[in-house]
């Protein structure tokens, strides 16, 4: 195998957000709920466009005064709709499974914003740090800028929200993860709830693991962190890669985050790193983040 296919191959593991047009036109639409679109949301600082998709919760429109949390989340395409997500008819089915706890009570009613990644720009925007050996990366803080100086003040005019940070979390997969934390510490005034679900800790010699370890105080963020075990080609790169999300956990609490309080580690045994299983672990990082009572 040349070193273009195995570089093709490595980081496809943690592009994994490609939109497929060709073959997701095939499938269904898979919505539950009260859904907002907003297409070809243009950046200024990134120069790019992008859609965004909004998940209301039941009621929303019955109480014109009650405002909510929200959750920003990466890999928008992914998160509700099998026709439109990377792999065409696996998604996350974030909107069934959120739909269906808040009306069970288990999880306070929330707003949930999906941004789409633009394909060709998301390594970039989700990686602060540029990697040597793929020679991409490196874009995390004007992402990061995106978010806080052009969408959310966009959020917040349109939807009734909580926008202080008490109430606004930040999560996504993968690099997804990665860019959820680093953001979450470099704007801890804005994302207090943080997912960062199958990390690629790896990414740029372990950045994460060093800014994380570099932060001169600890910041009062609420953070889920997880992995798969079977995350990797091969049993090897699996435990690499569980290594390096074990590696996060142990900076985090040494920098003063505490298991079972303000941090929640979990290993998911036997899961790969994909749609189906991050789908399977929305129901625990939910009611982490966002429970009825905090």
């Amino acid at each position: 195998m040349t070193k273009n296919k195995v570089r093709n191959r490595c980081i496809s593991l943690v592009i994994m957000a490609f939109p497929c047009a060709t073959a997701a036109a095939q499938q269904p639409h898979t919505l539950t709920g009260d859904m907002r679109f907003h297409k070809n949301f243009h950046s200024k600082i990134l120069k790019n466009d992008r859609d965004v998709i909004v998940y209301l919760p039941p009621g929303y429109e019955a109480n014109k005064r009650k405002r909510y949390p929200v959750f920003y989340m990466h890999d928008g395409q992914n998160l509700f709709d099998g026709a439109t997500s990377f792999i065409p008819g696996q998604e996350w089915h974030v909107d069934e499974i959120v739909q269906s706890l808040i009306l069970a009570g288990k999880v306070e009613p929330l707003i949930i914003v999906g941004i789409y990644n633009t394909g060709k720009d998301r390594v970039n925007e989700y990686t602060a740090a540029e990697d040597a050996k793929f020679k991409a990366g490196g874009h995390a803080d004007l992402y990061g800028r995106f978010l806080v100086e052009e969408l959310k003040p966009f959020i917040d005019a349109t939807y009734r929200t909580r926008k202080d940070r008490a109430h606004t979390g930040l999560g996504g997969s993968s690099l997804g993860g990665l860019v959820s934390l680093y953001l979450g510490l470099r704007y801890p005034n804005v994302f207090t709830r943080i997912a960062v679900v199958s990390p690629a800790v790896w990414w740029a010699d372990n950045q994460i693991v060093h800014y994380s370890a570099a932060q001169s105080r600890k910041p009062p963020l609420r953070i889920w962190l997880d992995i798969g075990t079977r995350e990797g080609r091969d049993a090897a790169e699996a435990q690499k890669t569980v290594d390096g999300a074990r590696l996060l956990k142990e900076t985090l609490i040494k920098k003063g985050w505490k298991a079972g309080k303000d941090l929640e580690y979990f290993e998911a045994v036997g899961a790969e790193h994909n749609e189906r299983a991050w789908a399977a672990r929305v129901e625990k990082i939910l009611e982490f983040l966002f429970p009825s009572k905090i």
